[in-house]
């Protein structure tokens, strides 16, 4: 799962930046959001498989915080990642016109930049609020990687109800603001695509976003049957499933999705082949 998630990745960043045709906004985020899943899965399933191999099944305190760190960056960035993706989908359909003039190069780096920043800035306050914590009940994470929400029932400090109620919060603005966004853009796309009168080009106009929108379906279908799932000392197992699901196969079906539905990509790709036969 690891190898293929990251070579299928690679192989999206390797085209998006040596074939011509693909050098447009909508590639240009998914280059950006390739890079994201390969930095996520090479945070967490790398020390899975030494967990396998090995049996040890200890990490270090630097090691844990630093999965909690790669953690938040990786899934805030790809928040604003869908969500610049969705909008660059929204100026292509209901304003072509315009499209070149606002999704220029200027603008799809500050996009690009304030979505990275935006995600290293919240997972380090994030990161430091959680290593100032004492943790002296026992240290033992029931999960494939260190999850916040069990190292904040191992802390015994007093400030925890503070990270408590920073995660919710947190949560609030970096998943909702950008599904809003997304939802709101795709509202505006269906409503421009049902006034076309062909059915041909219908299919053809919603043809250019359903790889994004399987993409964004997947990513928060899992994740809120990660986040939103009742907690019970049952739903342990149910959360380790998931968790892979979310840490491995995600990463791993993007490349898949843009791949085999986008018709760009697939010339690309042939392409790219044949200059290397």
């Amino acid at each position: 799962m690891y190898l293929l998630a990251v070579n299928g990745n690679l192989i999206i960043v390797t085209l998006v930046c040596s074939v011509s045709q693909l050098h447009k906004p909508m590639y240009f985020f998914l280059c950006n959001l390739s890079a994201q899943d390969i930095i996520y899965v090479s945070a967490f399933l790398p020390k899975l498989l030494a967990i396998m191999i090995t049996g040890d099944t200890s990490i270090s305190f630097l090691g844990c915080f630093t999965q909690i760190f790669m953690y938040g960056f990786c899934i805030n960035s790809e928040f604003f990642l869908l969500s610049c993706m969705a909008y660059d989908r929204y100026v292509a359909i209901c304003i072509p016109l315009r499209y070149s003039l606002i999704m220029n190069k200027k603008y799809c780096a500050l996009l690009i930049t304030l979505s990275w920043c935006n995600g290293f800035l919240n997972a380090l306050i994030f990161t430091l609020m959680m290593s100032n914590l004492s943790y002296c009940n026992k240290h033992k994470i029931n999960n494939i990687f260190c999850d916040s929400v069990i190292l904040l029932k191992l802390s015994c400090s007093d400030i925890t109800f503070i990270v408590t109620y920073y995660i919710p919060i947190l949560g609030l603005l970096l998943g909702w603001l950008p599904f809003v966004l997304i939802f709101s853009s795709y509202i505006h796309i269906i409503m421009t695509i049902l006034q076309i009168r062909t059915s041909v080009g219908r299919h053809k106009t919603f043809s250019s976003c359903s790889s994004h929108l399987t993409v964004v379906i997947l990513f928060f279908g899992t994740c809120l049957g990660l986040n939103m799932k009742p907690k019970s000392d049952n739903s342990l197992q149910t959360d380790k499933l998931l968790s892979i699901l979310y840490i491995g196969l995600v990463p791993l079906v993007n490349p898949l999705v843009y791949s085999l539905r986008n018709k760009d990509v697939l010339k690309a790709m042939k392409h790219f082949s044949k200059n290397i036969c």
